[in-house]
């Protein structure tokens, strides 16, 4: 209770949300709490709010995505901004133009927020130094990707009531995943214990440094957990041959009905999506009474919101 008292007094000073690292538990719950006031506009019969009339909000991916994309371009649009969609397949950078000089010339057309996802890790901290609008970090590299992470806190706790306490299995391919990062640090920092799950050979170097701790077993630990956020396997982003085959990953770290028989009753099932089902979760399970993907996708339309509102703030305040 002292932590959500002490938000309500809280300022928000960042233009920028470039990763959950370098965010304090309380700027984390601030955002989270921001996010469920937004939350009601999508049910309204108008469904749009004020904050950002005037403002132009540029997508600017370099990868591909569904989600994430589309939930910004929605969130936008609900905060009444202009929305920009850049795709680089019909832009200049299939011609050679740099991430900055796109940017730029952007900017140059009055952006105020560049919502960028790069596959260089850093990319969004760098745009953040070059250019006067503000940066949210959409997803860079094998960094980070915080509002896929801040959402599924909000999903969290918004079912179970709070994190603090809680044990949660992150699975799957650990080492090329930017959302276990993030989760990492928004679910330790508001209190839950985060188990990293995965064959040696998903696990990123020098994992014993981070906040977590390691199982090579998911039967191991899905008798203990109160959530269990499986990973998509990144074949586009694998070298060589991490496990010798796909039927023998889905064996031993595959969301089976069969082990969810182990878990408890009330385990949360979450997956950042896109799912490759049969493969890290069986069509029954993710479809489940215990799934709360399409509810992820859901909250983060909220969330996405009130980062939108929020760096566009304290930009104003900045001014």
């Amino acid at each position: 209770m002292a932590l959500k008292r002490k938000s309500k007094q809280f300022k928000w000073r960042r233009k920028h949300l470039l990763g959950l690292r370098e965010l304090s538990a309380e700027e984390i719950t601030y955002i989270l709490d921001t996010a469920k006031g937004f939350e009601q506009i999508s049910t309204r019969s108008v469904k749009k709010a004020p904050p950002l009339r005037g403002r132009v909000v540029v997508n600017l991916f370099f990868e591909d995505s569904t989600r994430t994309r589309n939930s910004f371009a929605l969130a936008a649009n609900r905060l009444s901004a202009d929305v920009i969609e850049f795709t680089k397949k019909a832009s200049s950078v299939s011609k050679g133009e740099t991430l900055l000089d796109t940017a730029k010339n952007m900017e140059a057309m009055g952006i105020d927020i560049v919502v960028v996802r790069h596959g260089a890790g850093g990319a969004p901290r760098f745009l953040s130094r070059s250019i006067n609008a503000c940066v949210v970090n959409a997803g860079d590299g094998f960094c980070e990707h915080p509002t896929q992470a801040l959402l599924d806190a909000y999903t969290i706790r918004k079912i179970k009531g709070t994190l603090e306490g809680l044990k949660i299995a992150i699975v799957g391919d650990i080492t090329h995943s930017r959302v276990a990062r993030s989760d990492m640090w928004a679910m330790t920092k508001l209190g839950a214990e985060v188990i990293f799950v995965g064959p040696p050979t998903l696990m990123p170097s020098q994992v014993e440094r981070l906040p977590v701790s390691v199982s090579y077993s998911l039967d191991e630990v899905i008798e203990k957990v109160d959530v269990i956020n499986m990973l998509r396997i990144q074949f586009e982003r694998l070298g060589g041959n991490p496990f010798p085959s796909v039927r023998e990953y889905s064996h031993y770290f595959g969301l089976t009905v069969e082990r969810m028989k182990k878990a408890k009753p009330d385990i949360l099932v979450m997956h950042p999506g896109p799912i490759n089902r049969g493969l890290e979760v069986e069509s029954e399970v993710a479809d489940g009474s215990n799934s709360v993907i399409l509810e992820q996708v859901k909250n983060g339309l909220a969330v996405r919101m009130a980062v939108l509102f929020l760096v566009n703030q304290a930009a104003a305040q900045k001014d």
